[in-house]
């Protein structure tokens, strides 16, 4: 992949004051309460532009996109965002906690020329894409002429060449330090010296990358590059992060369904255990209610670490479940047009055999998205997930483990995508720390 040093826009602290207030995480992981909360963190937040307010009187002319061009267009002249004077590749460090161990992943930013997706190609997705949020990040692209999410791309390097140069200025003072609500440090440093970018590019030149998040943005940059007539838009703002580096991390993403006719839990076990083995796990107080569930998760884990196929199910009722798969052939008549690897994924069985052959959730009614919702794999949201079962606002949830991956190099080599939502990279890489003006 072919990569450069850019000038980005950053928010200038001599205006905005607290830069960490102005940063935001990406548009399609914020909801309506957070993104209240960022709008009245700062005036200069980036959700203003990524991720605007909707009005009842919006039109053509007047609308989240128009005014986000706007807050754009304001915030340059009124020097809150203020563009590098040097050329630089961008080292972008965030800290973390999981499970009790501190991790860091070490990333860079780079402009790389957009390539259409491959094999053979150099650029690999992993999930299918839903088209109402490509059209979305398409309009705003439009209106703004310019990329402010960052895509998460996936390489390979053994030999570190990228980490070593990111490690050594780790040390040093960066351009933008913040922690935020997840107790996630973020810093950028700008990586200027020419033999460290001649590194870091020649690096690159061969490797194959794969889109870890950042979907929509990465193919409405491959339309939007087309259609116009600018030849800056065939290079877009990137984050790449080697898959050979300890802190990188998948998290799970379980599944809440709701809106569903007729739905019976117990004629749904009875259905399940035609190709699954079920394990019940009543309990009859909250305290029960808590051995259940952490008894659910560790069969989860232990099935995961033995390369079995389980998930857990909890539609109130006073039980969970654990289901695991035992008919490994089913999946070869639900989807025999797919390799042997996707047929595999924990993703593919849970929306083959389950939700689309079992609860009638098809292709057409995922795109619509009334009866799925995604919810990463944290204890506030599982807890969340479990109370609105409780109150019956959804019908079932259903846990899953991470995917390997493993897994996602063997599907994206073989150019196919997986279900949406088959994978949680974790921290999610936040927007307005560096942005492209075309």
């Amino acid at each position: 992949m072919e990569i450069k040093p850019f000038k980005a826009f950053r928010f200038n602290p001599a205006v905005v004051g607290d830069v960490g207030k102005c940063i935001a995480p990406p548009f399609d992981v914020i909801g309506p309460s957070q993104q209240r909360r960022l709008y009245q963190r700062s005036r200069y937040n980036i959700v203003h532009i990524t991720k605007g307010k909707t009005e009842p009187s919006d039109n053509d002319s007047n609308n989240q996109y128009t005014r986000a061009a706007q807050y754009f267009k304001r915030w340059i002249k009124e020097g809150a965002l203020k563009q590098d004077s040097t050329e630089a590749v961008y080292a972008y460090v965030q800290d973390f906690q999981l499970a009790g161990a501190a991790l860091r992943r070490l990333n860079f930013i780079a402009l790389a020329k957009l390539e259409d997706f491959g094999p053979p190609g150099c650029v690999r997705p992993h999930e299918q894409i839903l088209n109402e949020p490509l059209i979305d990040r398409l309009k705003l692209k439009r209106a703004t002429e310019a990329r402010f999410g960052l895509v998460f791309m996936l390489y390979e390097d053994q030999q570190k060449i990228a980490e070593k140069i990111i490690e050594k200025l780790a040390t040093q003072q960066p351009l933008i330090d913040f922690v935020n609500d997840d107790n996630v440090r973020h810093r950028v440093y700008a990586i200027t010296a020419k033999r460290d970018i001649d590194a870091i590019a020649t690096m690159m030149s061969d490797k194959t990358c794969i889109i870890a998040d950042g979907h929509h943005r990465y193919t409405t940059g491959l339309h939007y590059s087309k259609e116009c007539n600018n030849p800056q838009a065939m290079y877009q703002m990137l984050a790449f992060v080697n898959m050979c580096q300890d802190g990188l991390k998948v998290l799970a993403t379980h599944r809440l369904v709701g809106n569903l006719e007729d739905f019976d839990i117990d004629r749904l076990i009875a259905e399940l255990e035609e190709d699954f083995e079920v394990t019940e796990l009543p309990f009859s107080s909250p305290t029960g209610e808590a051995r259940a569930r952490q008894k659910m998760f560790e069969m989860m884990k232990a099935e995961y670490g033995n390369n079995e196929t389980a998930f857990g199910i909890y539609a109130g009722e006073s039980c969970f479940y654990l289901a695991i798969l035992k008919n490994t052939q089913a999946m070869d008549s639900a989807a025999p047009e797919k390799s042997a690897a996707w047929r595999t994924l924990d993703a593919s069985i849970l929306h083959k055999l389950v939700l689309e052959r079992l609860l009638g959730i098809d292709q057409e009614k995922l795109a619509k998205g009334e009866n799925l919702e995604y919810m990463k794999d944290t204890p506030e949201a599982i807890d969340d997930a479990i109370s609105q079962v409780h109150s019956r606002q959804k019908q079932v949830v259903f846990f899953m483990n991470p995917i390997k991956m493993q897994q996602l190099k063997v599907v994206t080599d073989a150019g196919e995508r997986m279900p949406p939502k088959s994978t949680y990279f974790y921290p999610k890489m936040y927007t307005g720390l560096t942005i492209q003006k075309l």
